[in-house]
């Protein structure tokens, strides 16, 4: 899914916008697990989610293929929307995203910021995703999805980065949503021939990839109701599943308790704020008494103030 030169061109448009995040190894973190554990700072990018990097790239290269483009349609829980919004924007091209209800407020407010008209749709992801693909039909506006291949290759980007700084890191812990993190980190390991083990994140609330691994095929769940709401997919897509099966070597399911604990711990650890997709990676490092040099994607920073507070209050 990712050549060379596909991703060299995707480093290109990324480092046109902004340079590379912190790939850091706390100490305090390493007393709390036994082990060094580097924690990839994807909080640092300029949406504060690490999603911005596909938004650049699938942009940059609809423009080259499509310049008429009118207009764009996308669904979201939040960091793939400021991802495609702030992309839209540097690129003028007007952009429609659908949320569902109960949306996180500063998230839709950050979206509008940018510069898209924002509509509530549903009561999750996915039927947010269903009525974005239908308004894209109704108003000749071409539909952005949360997974494709020029949002996997800019995502790429963050782990040429870690993997450059870290060559010998063991195991990487990476958060999933619809996929493009997972698969990115898969698929440059693979491309640079490096020996660490990639192991996916899922909420135990929304765990359509955990069942569908385990099953062999894709397997969809009724409900994916968890506060880490970058985590909260129902319906996993096939062609990231193709590639979590083949290169992932297993999926970790950890709690809504687990995940708040581990932003109270980069809190106390690092003084970094993490959304709940954003801990996930460190929740499972640390309940998977992992050994050796393992490294976690803090995804995201983008959690609501009076969550926030919730979570760091205990």
């Amino acid at each position: 899914m990712i050549t060379r030169e596909d991703l060299d061109s995707a480093w290109h448009i990324v480092r046109g916008v902004f340079g590379p995040t912190p790939a850091y190894a706390w100490p305090l973190l390493a007393e709390r697990a036994g082990h060094t554990i580097i924690v990839k700072h994807e909080n640092h990018c300029p949406t504060g989610a690490f999603k911005v990097r596909g938004g650049l790239v699938f942009l940059a290269r609809l423009r080259e293929r499509m310049p008429e483009c009118a207009g764009l349609v996308t669904a979201t829980r939040g960091n793939h929307g400021q991802s495609i919004a702030f992309a839209a924007s540097r690129t003028g091209v007007p952009l429609t995203i659908v949320v569902p209800h109960g949306n996180s407020r500063e998230k839709n407010v950050a979206m509008r910021a940018f510069g898209a008209d924002l509509i509530e749709h549903g009561r999750d992801f996915d039927e947010a995703r269903v009525h974005a693909a239908r308004l894209g039909l109704e108003r000749n506006l071409l539909y952005a999805p949360s997974f494709h291949p020029d949002l996997v290759a800019g995502v790429a980007t963050y782990a040429v980065e870690l993997f450059g700084a870290h060559p010998d890191v063991e195991t990487v812990y990476v958060p999933i949503g619809l996929g493009s993190g997972v698969c990115a980190v898969t698929l440059v390991r693979d491309l640079f021939a490096l020996p660490a083990r990639i192991v996916g994140v899922v909420s135990e609330n929304a765990d359509c990839y955990a069942r569908s691994f385990e099953a062999g095929a894709l397997v969809e769940t009724e409900t994916a109701d968890t506060f880490a709401d970058g985590l909260a997919v129902r319906v996993p897509n096939a062609d990231a599943f193709a590639i979590m099966k083949t290169g992932v070597e297993r999926i970790v399911r950890v709690s809504d308790l687990e995940i708040a604990a581990a932003m109270r711990i980069y809190h106390e650890d690092t003084h970094n704020m993490a959304e709940g997709a954003g801990a996930a990676s460190l929740a499972a490092a640390l309940k998977d008494h992992a050994k050796g040099k393992a490294a976690v994607i803090l995804s995201g920073a983008n959690v609501d103030r009076d969550v926030a507070a919730k979570v760091l209050a205990g």
